[in-house]
């Protein structure tokens, strides 16, 4: 009786590990779509920069920008670059701001359709994705899952965006443009449905900015 007690514990305890590391290695594309459906908002901290194609055919990478990200679905946010220049980008679900601190310029778009092919439909968009993007599995490296956006629509800027994610959050990010330069982005510090109110994403024009409306 002892045994089969033992042999029952021990089962179970393997059952179990089994489960826990289904879980942690879940697919890409499970993580990404667990992510998207639970996640109504998020902020955190990034870093990106520029991988360019040479004539020579090596690389030349650009220098870090650093800064921090709040969104809430669908197509509210606010990414700001912090350094080396700080440059915010804000949509308010209707209209997109760009400014330009040291210029204290503001451009002022339409958000319409254009969020929906964008890098940025990925994190703050809807959660219809498959909608805008043909999404398929990149492979794993180095614990992180790889999942591959393939935007459906032509005239976007994008060839295609992949998304790395561990443990259920998007970790990196990475942007092919059709010049076949790559804006690599990592995220740290990502708060889910963090406590927001109805006027964060209310831009506030700059005293004296100048305004320009595409």
């Amino acid at each position: 009786m002892k045994h089969s007690k033992a042999m029952v514990k021990t089962v179970a305890a393997l059952a179990c590990g089994l489960l826990l590391a289904g879980a942690a290695h879940a697919s890409a594309l499970e993580q990404f779509k667990s992510f998207v459906a639970t996640t109504k908002s998020a902020k955190g901290e990034f870093t990106q920069h520029q991988v360019k194609k040479l004539e020579s055919g090596g690389t030349k990478t650009s220098t870090s920008s650093t800064g921090t990200f709040v969104f809430a679905r669908p197509g509210k946010f606010i990414w700001t670059y912090v350094k080396p220049y700080e440059q915010v980008l804000q949509a308010d679900g209707d209209q997109l701001y760009i400014y330009d601190k040291d210029l204290n310029q503001v451009t002022v778009k339409k958000l319409g359709n254009a969020l929906g092919s964008s890098p940025a439909a990925i994190l703050f968009g809807s959660n219809d994705l498959e909608k805008n993007f043909t999404l398929s599995e990149a492979g794993a490296k180095d614990g992180v899952e790889w999942l591959k956006a393939v935007p459906k629509a032509k005239d976007t800027s994008f060839e295609e965006i992949t998304i790395g994610l561990r443990n259920g959050l998007p970790e990196a990010m990475e942007l092919k443009d059709t010049f076949g330069q790559l804006s690599v982005l990592a995220f740290k510090k990502i708060e889910r449905n963090p406590a927001l109110n109805a006027t964060s994403f209310k831009f506030v024009m700059p005293k004296g900015a100048d305004v320009f409306n595409n």
